[in-house]
């Protein structure tokens, strides 16, 4: 790298060739001390855009074929491996998928469209996000772009009693074995009556973990630190529990020869099944039982922290969802304000 003095100009310039490109041009400084700084950033730039990557860039969907075998390789959760593999799936459907890597922005995937909620289409979302990010860990596009995620709406709708037997009764209407229909409505009724999280940690009960005299469930890992705890069980829960495990003394509350981890992990293609065939509204899934749950606590207790620690929510703002039955308090006492300042005017 050369620094010399231009004639006719009063700065000091730079020269310097990166790979067979000729770099000249002003350092704007007439001190040499600054000017040499001033070339060393140019030639610092210089070398990392001129980062030599591959002539023919892999469209998204040949790239996939290299990131599902990291995914599956890499030190990742099972849920989160599972995750990147789903998101993929919806992406693979789209016009992304057979664009080159370096042609796709953040323009592309604004305009992308999912069956489903929010959560859906961030889940291809953040699929396409890392993807992108491995191809610059990778050394296949120089910069990954910036993939804004939509907002995802948070369930208000719960799996009150009336859908519970409602679905039930659909799921009865399937043409299912009497093993499955039983364990399907055994799952309803828990997650109805414990609160718990379905895939993290309700179809991850051993039965040493229940508690038969203090009538209680060891959660011992959940999605946040305080959701490791017991969870009580209503007379409901218990009777279901205990013919669930029968004579069983050990093992998965819910065991599974289907899976590599040897429990039960979903049964979202059933609880569609059994919501079709009783007209329920899509939006309910299993996991609003869970809501119904820290909304009837709530509406009977009337203490958040309570609500909080049964169902291991670390945050105020998740809890304060449960608070719903204050809304009826506060319209029955606009009611009985109207109401008494009628009588006052009389």
């Amino acid at each position: 790298m050369e620094i010399f003095n231009k004639p006719g100009s009063k700065f000091l310039w730079y020269d310097f060739t990166v790979r067979g490109q000729r770099y000249r041009g002003s350092t704007k400084e007439t001190n040499e001390k600054r000017a040499d700084g001033i070339a060393a950033l140019k030639f610092a730039e210089a070398c990392e855009h001129s980062d030599p990557l591959p002539r023919r860039l892999p469209t998204l969907g040949r790239f996939s074929a290299r990131f599902l075998e990291w995914v599956e390789s890499a030190r990742l959760k099972p849920k989160t491996k599972t995750y990147y593999t789903d998101g993929w799936g919806l992406l693979s459907t789209t016009a992304v998928a057979r664009m080159k890597l370096d042609m796709i922005s953040n323009d592309e995937a604004e305009v992308l469209s999912f069956p489903g909620g929010g959560a859906t289409t961030n889940c291809a979302l953040r699929t396409l996000r890392r993807m992108l990010g491995k191809a610059e860990d990778w050394k296949l596009i120089r910069r990954a772009p910036k993939i804004k995620l939509v907002e995802e709406n948070s369930r208000s709708i719960r799996l009150t009693e009336e859908y519970e037997r409602r679905l039930l009764a659909g799921a009865a209407q399937c043409n299912w074995r009497p093993r499955t229909l039983e364990r399907f409505g055994a799952i309803v009724v828990l997650m109805r009556q414990t609160g718990m999280r379905n895939e993290r940690e309700l179809f991850q009960v051993c039965i040493e973990n229940i508690d038969w005299d203090k009538r209680t469930i060891y959660v011992p890992d959940s999605k946040t630190v305080t959701g490791i705890r017991n969870v009580p069980m209503s007379e409901r829960a218990y009777e279901v529990l205990r013919k669930l495990c029968g004579s069983r003394r050990h093992g998965w509350l819910f065991p599974s020869k289907r899976t590599t981890i040897g429990h039960l992990t979903t049964v979202a293609g059933h609880f569609r099944q059994a919501r079709r065939k009783a007209g329920l509204p899509e939006a309910l899934v299993l996991y609003c039982g869970r809501h119904d749950f820290g909304t009837r606590l709530y509406d009977r207790t009337k203490n958040l922290k309570l609500v909080m620690a049964v169902m291991g929510h670390k945050d105020v703002k998740s809890a304060m969802r449960y608070q719903l039955p204050e809304l009826e308090l506060a319209r029955v006492a606009l009611n009985e304000g109207n109401a008494a300042a009628e009588q006052a005017a009389k």
